[in-house]
């Protein structure tokens, strides 16, 4: 599976899992809604500082929405 697929992928699930609709997560991460749906269905990719928003708000590892681990746990961020 390419990275684009899992991407979309787990952002579907993530959503869906959260109880968000595409409107909270664009929000959040100052998009259009129309972009994060061309994310979750795998159009375009978003950019790094976006995938970062996103991962934020879902609370899972940019690793885990990109599809390198399985693992959602977002790292421990050093103060």
């Amino acid at each position: 599976m390419r990275m684009r697929e899992i991407l979309s992928e787990r952002l579907r699930d993530c959503r869906k899992n959260g109880n968000y609709t595409q409107r909270d997560v664009s929000i959040y991460c100052d998009i259009t809604e129309h972009a994060y749906q061309n994310y979750e269905t795998g159009r375009q990719e978003p950019k790094l500082s976006i995938i970062m928003r996103i991962a934020e708000f879902y609370k899972v590892s940019i690793d885990y929405l990109v599809g390198l681990t399985d693992d959602p746990t977002p790292y421990s961020r050093k103060q």
